[in-house]
């Protein structure tokens, strides 16, 4: 049983009991899930729905693979990606409930809506991926095909292109979550956002050269001008919640001084 030091608060020792518990429950869950996922993967056909963008571009509609081993490595990583994705809620979970002892209550308020809201970007993000960025990518690209050139997309490279796609736009969906929670905390307002409009444009282009794959300027638009787009609504929102912090301030400080006279 832990114990409290005289001010309250718990011992180094037990900090590092606690991580190691929480260490252990997510890595745990990481292992399930991702065995879970194995057997999803094994059983279902997971990696055809994972080509359907790009089977119209394939002879006959299949990949290819040119090692013995490729179609393990495939599953593996493609049930990793599935497991890591399933047992995020869990891993955060642990993240929030190590950390939350240490945090303020308004901190609180702000961090588990944050999360949520994270996760559920991250899934949209990846969804917009496979279901219109990387179609559209493909009509521009293959667009340049001639007669006496046919693609022979290996497997291994295509999984791992597309991987790098869902993580890429499933990141750049953090931004509005992450504005929103540095306003809620007071650290950034709308104001000092829309004066650095110009450095957000090139930054989001610099982000999306170097996390595509590929140095393709295509596939760098393809994920800047969204990333650009996701900065402006994020003023916006960001406008929101400033606006509600500056009334609920005036509110409390009404409230104050009616109390005082």
């Amino acid at each position: 049983m832990s114990t409290k030091g005289s001010a309250g608060e718990m011992p180094f020792l037990d900090h590092l009991e606690e991580l190691r518990q929480r260490l252990f429950w997510a890595l745990g869950a990481v292992v399930v899930s991702t065995m879970i996922a194995f057997a999803l993967v094994w059983n279902y056909p997971v990696v055809d729905l994972i080509a359907v963008p790009i089977k119209p571009y394939l002879p006959e509609g299949k990949l290819i693979f040119t090692h013995p081993a490729d179609p393990i490595a495939i599953v593996l990583k493609v049930a990793f990606g599935l497991g890591l994705a399933a047992a995020s809620p869990v891993v955060v979970y642990q993240v929030w409930a190590f950390l939350s002892p240490a945090l303020h209550p308004h901190e609180k308020r702000v961090v588990m809506p944050v999360l949520a809201g994270a996760f559920l970007l991250f899934l949209t993000g990846a969804f917009l991926a496979v279901r219109f960025a990387m179609p559209a990518m493909f009509d521009v690209l293959y667009s340049f095909q001639s007669a006496s050139l046919t693609p022979m997309i290996s497997a291994r490279e295509y999984v791992g292109f597309a991987v790098t796609m869902c993580l890429a736009f499933g990141g750049t969906f953090q931004l509005p979550i992450v504005i929103l929670a540095l306003t809620a905390l007071g650290l950034v307002t709308p104001t000092t956002l829309a004066k650095f409009r110009k450095h957000a444009a090139v930054g989001s282009f610099i982000v999306a050269s170097v996390i595509t794959p590929g140095d393709l300027i295509i596939m760098t638009l393809w994920l800047g001008v969204p990333l650009y787009g996701l900065y402006e609504v994020s003023i916006v929102l960001s406008w929101i919640v400033h606006r509600a912090k500056q009334r609920r301030a005036r509110a409390a400080a009404g409230s104050i001084g009616k109390a005082v006279g």
